[in-house]
């Protein structure tokens, strides 16, 4: 089968366009026939050796962490999932991803894909979906009625933050690019801003106090503290890079949020995609060929958005 492949850390040239043999799923595993998988950015911190110390990856490795696509076989004990069935999946950040024309996956990360959009956008769902899923109600426990900013929301993790969360109930502040700007006022975003200005002393937001701040930049100690400044007592600041200073005082908790998979939550995203609830994204399709290009974008900082990545078959 082909697959995209590296056999050691470094830059997108490590990537290669190769054949190897098609993988035989053991006891509670399943065959995925892929469609598509979709690039994050974590993809690129895994291949250049950043993440070493956190996901222990053999070489060669296949990347690829989002899966859509078909069962092909099943291995020993499998009873969730027969032949045919469509399905997606966050697959562990270890294992050999779903580049390729085929994937294992292990039964327990996999949900029926949505039945509204094609089988290969669904693969930009998983880990992006998940992750605006966990930061609000997982570590913020956003609530109807409460306050929300997305800082950073023009990205595939804050679509998804803003549209859960208005269709939970908040009132959504969102800071992006004027290029987003239509997209996340479809989302339902209720107030947008461009930029926020870290050198107002104390920072002054339009919409704050918030009862949950949901960072998804890249912010300096200064700024992550600023922005801890402008979530009401009680409340919770929440990131993707950084999690920030806790103030006890005014009972201000701050957390990092780590995406991890989790099957039911992933189906509860795809219950709101085929209920017309959640719009997802794509920016761009391209061949599983140019998975080297894709990642060489990626790192200087080119690609569009969210990209899908597709098999030649």
């Amino acid at each position: 089968m082909k697959t995209a492949i590296y056999h050691r850390y470094g830059g997108s040239e490590v990537l290669q366009y190769d054949d190897v043999q098609r993988p035989t799923p053991g006891a509670g595993e399943v065959l995925v026939k892929v469609a598509g998988t979709s690039f994050n950015p974590v993809d690129a911190g895994i291949r250049g050796g950043y993440l070493s110390e956190v996901f222990a990856i053999t070489f060669p490795h296949v990347p690829g962490i989002d899966v859509a696509g078909t069962v092909a076989e099943i291995g020993d004990g499998v009873a969730e999932w027969k032949v045919g069935d469509a399905v997606i999946g966050m697959l562990p950040m270890e294992a050999p991803g779903a580049a390729a024309e085929y994937v294992i996956a292990p039964v327990e990360v996999l949900a029926a894909a949505p039945q509204s959009v094609a089988l290969a956008d669904a693969a930009v769902l998983p880990v992006v979906g998940l992750t605006a899923w966990q930061a609000l109600f997982e570590v913020a426990g956003l609530q109807a009625g409460q306050r929300l900013l997305v800082n950073g929301a023009g990205g595939a993790v804050g679509g998804y933050a803003v549209q859960l969360a208005k269709h939970a109930g908040a009132v959504v502040t969102a800071t992006a690019k004027v290029t987003a700007a239509d997209r996340l006022r479809r989302y339902g975003a209720d107030r947008l801003i461009g930029y926020i200005d870290y050198s107002a002393t104390p920072l002054a937001v339009d919409g704050q106090p918030f009862d949950v701040v949901l960072n998804l930049v890249s912010t300096t100690p200064a700024e992550t503290a600023a922005l801890a400044g402008v979530v009401a007592d009680g409340g919770f600041l929440v990131g993707t890079m950084t999690s920030g200073p806790e103030d006890p005082e005014r009972g201000v908790r701050t957390q990092r949020v780590f995406v991890r998979s989790d099957a039911a939550q992933l189906g509860a995203l795809v219950e709101r995609i085929d209920a017309g609830q959640l719009e997802i994204d794509v920016a761009d399709r391209r061949p599983l060929s140019d998975i080297a290009a894709v990642h060489d974008d990626a790192d200087a900082g080119r690609l569009p958005g969210k990209t899908v990545i597709v098999p030649a078959s």
